[in-house]
């Protein structure tokens, strides 16, 4: 569990948006960012945003929800929300796991990712629920 980025403390209830802010969300991270990863799956690898999991719950959306636009593709299990003003995307319910989001980690308030150095990428060309 990660509990500081570079000079940024991950508060247990962390400030998360898009580029214009025009959604904001509140996420509980009462352990810190839990194992943050990218995916090389055909929608990550564009996307290149480094993720991290919260229970359906641990996401409260604050502003904006008008905003959010849902893309779903293939299995139409996993659901991709991004702003539909800045296009930013924000987090997704996981096909791996549909109780959990995955959240773009660079969204979080003073969080730059590049600042947690080398992150795992996950095989997700081969996806466990393929199997």
């Amino acid at each position: 569990m990660i509990k500081q980025v570079g000079p940024t403390e991950i508060k247990e209830k962390h400030k998360f948006a898009c580029h214009c802010c025009g959604v904001e969300l509140e996420l509980s991270l009462p352990n810190g960012i839990d194992k943050p990863r990218r995916c090389d799956c055909s929608i990550c690898r564009r996307k290149g945003a480094v993720v991290a999991s919260v229970k359906l719950d641990g996401i409260k959306i604050v502003k904006g929800h008008d905003l959010l636009k849902l893309y779903t593709f293939n299995t139409h299990t996993a659901k991709h929300y991004f702003c539909s003003e800045c296009g930013i995307y924000t987090h997704h319910q996981r096909r791996s796991d549909p109780s959990e989001y995955g959240y773009n980690v660079g969204c979080l308030e003073d969080v730059n990712p590049f600042d947690l150095g080398d992150v795992v990428t996950n095989d997700g060309v081969n996806h466990p629920a393929d199997r």
